[in-house]
């Protein structure tokens, strides 16, 4: 039952586990009416060494499955660090005044988008009037 239990989920797995060490206990309580008393302890000590080797493995995939999601949510976060330093560099200080004005204020979040998704607008000199002299 063991060799089958390796490729099981570990919350799975640690119910297997758990159900295993109650049948092994069942019996050992069941053999200890002729048994000495010794052999009992040595039962309930094969019993809890099983649990706990499998416990440690199910400890050990739950640990190796947390590593992995900790480094995409490291390299999420490192990319969207990234994503926020070049919109920041891209904008001018208007849209970035707006966008402290929005956190500030969470109820002006159309406004803030609207003024963020408009481009710079180039400024341009007043044209003097085209006057002919007669």
């Amino acid at each position: 039952m063991v060799a089958a239990t390796v490729f099981l989920p570990a919350r799975r797995h640690t119910a297997l586990l758990q159900e295993e060490w109650c049948v092994t206990t069942v019996r050992s309580w069941k053999s200890a009416s002729g048994a000495s008393v010794v052999a009992i302890d040595n039962k309930i000590e094969q019993a809890m060494d099983l649990v706990k080797s499998h416990l440690m493995y199910a400890v050990r995939e739950e640990v190796e499955v947390l590593k992995e999601q900790i480094k995409e949510l490291v390299e999420r976060n490192s990319l969207l660090e990234r994503e926020n330093a070049l919109l920041k560099s891209l904008s001018n200080s208007d849209q970035l005044s707006q966008l402290s004005t929005q956190q500030a204020n969470p109820g002006s979040t159309s406004q803030a988008q609207a003024v963020i998704a408009q481009p710079p607008q180039p400024t341009q000199p007043p044209q003097q009037p085209n006057v002919s002299s007669a």
